[in-house]
C-alpha cells in the first residue's frame, strides 16, 4: 500500500464493504478520536479533499489496536 492513498486505492478498499455502514475518520493525536466525514469532495491542484465534519467520540480501543496506535 502506498504511503499516500489515491482515489483508486480507496475505492478498491471500500468496494466489498456494506455501502450502508457509517464512515468515520480516525485521527491520532495524543488521544485518538473518531470524526465524521463531510459529504463534499473538492478536487483542487490535482488532489481530492474530503472534509472532516465534527468529532464523534474517542476512537474504540479495538480500532486503535488494529491501527497499531496503542
Amino acid at each position: 500500500m502506498p504511503r499516500y492513498l489515491t482515489v483508486g486505492h480507496l475505492l478498491r478498499q471500500l468496494q466489498n464493504i456494506d455501502p450502508n455502514l457509517p464512515v468515520r475518520l480516525a485521527i491520532n493525536p495524543d488521544f485518538p478520536f473518531a470524526h465524521y466525514i463531510g459529504t463534499e469532495v473538492v478536487v483542487r491542484d490535482g488532489k481530492a479533499f474530503v472534509a472532516e465534519d465534527g468529532q464523534e467520540d474517542y476512537l474504540p480501543t479495538a480500532v486503535s489496536d488494529a491501527l497499531a496506535w496503542a
